[in-house]
């Protein structure tokens, strides 16, 4: 069999399942960490339930991933996790999933790996979010999600460093609501509400136009010029104020 025959008939196989995300549909993709817990607390040592070098880890992924040739309008992590507003037109690779998903997820793992200095992993999935409100309800959910995240971890923690187990430590914060966890903390000298906000809300990256003075190489003459830089918020807002932020990262991505 010629190369193009055999070539036609092995494609077949390799793309038929292939899906294109529809134009007009927002596409967010979101990298978890995979076996993170183990890598941070067993492998290399980094302190719980939160340590500032494995936040910056982060934060140097998501600014990686967001200049890899992909149109990314806003960029936001908290946890061992990623979330990637896709421009409104990002058209990159026909919009395949398959594709949006590997790349992204080889990336974010050579990136945090070369970082780190060891293998890591990350695995990725594209939301299709049909309307703002949904991209808004998104990041919305994965502040919810941090928050509750932050709230568990550190009354774990703190279990722990009493001298509870892993599983008593869990079944102890199990049946807790809300406002026990915090009780619990307070009790042991922490308030919850005085904990860092980046801690409880996640962190943000995206883009911004700065102006800087240069120098006319032939005629000397100072000038302005108009650059795009990332920038990143370890102060998030909440609520409505967070939906107006990250409104305005889906507007200029459109």
């Amino acid at each position: 069999m010629r190369f193009d025959e055999l070539d036609k008939r092995m494609r077949v196989f390799e793309t038929a399942h292939d899906h294109s995300v529809m134009p007009g549909i927002h596409m967010v993709a979101r990298l978890d960490g995979r076996s993170f817990t183990r890598l941070t607390k067993e492998v290399h040592g980094f302190a719980a339930p939160f340590d500032e070098r494995f936040r910056d880890l982060m934060i140097d992924t998501v600014r990686h991933l967001m200049q890899v040739g992909l149109a990314v309008a806003y960029g936001y992590t908290e946890s061992d996790e990623i979330s990637l507003l896709l421009a409104h037109n990002e058209s990159a690779f026909g919009r395949k999933e398959r594709k949006l998903n590997s790349v992204l997820a080889g990336e974010a793992s050579a990136s945090f790996s070369l970082r780190l200095g060891a293998v890591a992993c990350f695995d990725c999935r594209i939301s299709q979010l049909p309307g703002e409100r949904d991209v808004l309800d998104y990041f919305r959910w994965r502040q919810e999600d941090a928050h509750r995240n932050a709230l568990n971890a550190h009354c774990y923690w703190r279990l722990r460093a009493e001298g509870h187990d892993a599983a008593r430590a869990t079944a102890t914060i199990a049946g807790l609501s809300v406002a026990e966890k915090n009780e619990l903390l307070f009790q042991r000298g922490i308030n919850f509400n005085d904990l860092p906000n980046w801690q409880k809300r996640g962190v943000g990256v995206h883009w911004q136009d700065v102006t800087k003075e240069g120098r006319n190489p032939i005629t000397g003459e100072v000038v302005l010029a108009a650059r795009r830089q990332l920038a990143t918020e370890l102060e998030l807002p909440l609520g409505e104020d967070y939906d107006t932020f990250v409104r305005a990262h889906l507007a200029a991505g459109s």
